[in-house]
C-alpha cells in the first residue's frame, strides 16, 4: 500500500530524531536479564549532565521480580513496538495489564498480566459457544501436550459470565525480558496453528 511505513522506516526516523537531537550510537553486548536496567540507564545519559553524573549502580539495583509497569517499560524498548509490528498499551483497571496487538498476524490480541510469582500471557482460541461437541473437543486439547510447545488451552470465564477457551503461557516473574518475549511470539504462532488443527471442531 502506497505510503505505509515498514519497521525499516520507523526505525531509520527514529535514528535521525536521535541523531538531530546530539546522540550518539554506542553497541553493548549484555545479559538479557539487564535488558530493563540497560533501558533505564541509557534514558538517563540521554539528559543533559546538569553537573551530576549518573551512576549506573542506582539501575542495577532494581527488583528481582517484573511488575506491569517495568515490563510495560521494557517491552516498549523493543525494535517490533517501536517499528510498529506490535501494538502495546497498559489497561488500567482494578488488575492492570499489557494488551499486545501482533500487527503482522491480522491484528492478534495478547494479553499479558503479573500475578504473584508469575507473569501470565494468554489470548482467546475460541467462545465454547462456537464449539460443536465439547466433550470430544476437550479429549482432542487434552492429547495435544507436546504439540504446542510453552502453551497450554484451558477454560476460562470472562466478567461477562462468558465461557470462552484460551491458550496462554506462564513464566516466572523472575524470567528475562529474552525469555517472556520468545513466549509471546511462540503463543502466538500456537494459537493461530491451534485454530486450523481444531478448526472442524468449530461453528463457522
Amino acid at each position: 500500500m502506497a505510503g505505509k511505513k515498514s519497521s525499516t522506516d520507523y526505525m531509520r526516523d527514529m535514528r535521525a530524531r536521535l541523531k538531530a537531537a546530539g546522540l550518539v550510537k554506542r553497541e553493548l553486548w549484555i545479559l538479557p536479564e539487564h535488558a530493563a536496567a540497560l533501558r533505564g540507564i541509557e534514558k538517563a545519559l540521554r539528559q543533559p549532565l546538569a553537573g551530576k553524573q549518573v551512576r549506573t549502580e542506582d539501575f542495577m539495583t532494581e527488583h528481582n521480580h517484573w511488575t506491569i509497569e517495568s515490563l510495560h517499560g521494557a517491552l516498549q524498548g523493543l525494535e517490533d513496538v517501536r517499528g510498529g509490528a506490535i501494538g502495546l498499551s497498559l489497561q488500567q483497571g482494578a488488575e492492570p495489564s499489557l494488551k499486545l496487538v501482533m500487527n503482522e498476524l491480522d491484528g492478534l490480541p495478547l494479553y499479558i498480566a503479573v500475578a504473584g510469582e508469575q507473569i501470565l500471557v494468554d489470548t482467546l482460541l475460541v467462545e465454547a459457544s462456537q464449539v460443536k461437541d465439547a466433550a470430544a473437543f476437550n479429549d482432542a486439547v487434552l492429547r495435544t501436550r507436546d504439540v504446542f510447545p510453552l502453551s497450554s488451552i484451558g477454560l476460562h470465564t470472562l466478567p461477562s459470565g462468558e465461557l470462552v477457551y484460551t491458550m496462554f503461557g506462564a513464566l516466572s516473574a523472575a524470567s528475562s525480558l529474552e525469555n517472556i518475549v520468545q513466549e509471546i511470539h511462540t503463543l502466538a504462532d500456537n494459537v493461530i496453528t491451534a485454530a486450523e488443527d481444531f478448526e472442524d471442531y468449530f461453528t463457522h
